[in-house]
């Protein structure tokens, strides 16, 4: 196999997560006292971090203001703290595909827009962090994708250059990340793409599930 390190989005690729983020932001805007939002709607939020969920879950036509984003962020933290993990999902394939490319011994990375502090704790209570030499999260790098930084930060960590890394996720700020870092970049089709969906031209191969990735890799 040509490459040396894989990376992997998380929220989209390996965990469907919506219905720990749409119980968080359902808490989050009663607190407010503001209406909530449809599981679907929060579905189509997701993709851009969690400042940008909170303004989206806020946004009725125009932005919010500063003073309701900073209320919105601090509520939606301590709900999301409280839910994290309890209704979160696989997607079909992935623990089959995690052991697949464990098992070849490549040193293997989580990087997501999701911060630190919710990433890390999801990881030990789905029982994937044992899969994984690096993670990197939103607020990791000051920038997050699609800027190249998280994942040029992952491979320095795995001692890799970008070149030889394979990048795995769901959306088009994954092609962006990979092609702002030099990576090559699959995607899955069933992820959070913010009804954009992700196009075989548009990457470097769309794989039905990490397993289909794995045997595309060999070949490459």
């Amino acid at each position: 196999m040509k490459f040396r390190s894989v990376t992997f989005d998380l929220d989209g690729t390996l965990l469907d997560t919506v219905g720990d983020l749409t119980e968080a932001c359902r808490r989050m805007l009663a607190e407010l006292e503001l209406p909530t939002r449809s599981e679907t709607e929060i579905r189509s939020f997701v993709g851009q971090g969690m400042l940008v969920l909170v303004q989206r879950c806020l946004n009725r036509g125009s932005p919010p203001d500063e003073a309701l984003t900073a209320r919105a962020v601090a509520a939606f933290k301590t709900h999301y703290a409280a839910v994290n993990g309890e209704n979160t999902q696989f997607f079909p394939g992935v623990r089959e595909g995690l052991d697949a490319w464990y098992a070849t011994g490549l040193p293997l990375a989580i990087v997501t827009n999701k911060p630190e502090a919710f990433t890390l704790p999801l990881l030990e209570k789905t029982g994937l962090a044992r899969y994984f030499r690096s993670v990197v999260g939103g607020d990791t790098t000051p920038q997050r994708k699609p800027h190249p930084a998280p994942l040029l930060h992952a491979c320095a960590a795995l001692g890799v250059d970008p070149a030889d890394n394979l990048h795995i996720g769901d959306s088009r700020h994954d092609i962006e990340t990979a092609r702002n870092a030099g990576c090559t970049v699959y995607c899955v089709p069933y992820g959070y793409n913010e009804g954009e969906a992700v196009r075989a031209e548009d990457c470097d191969a769309l794989v039905a599930d990490l397993t289909v990735a794995l045997r595309l890799a060999h070949s490459a």
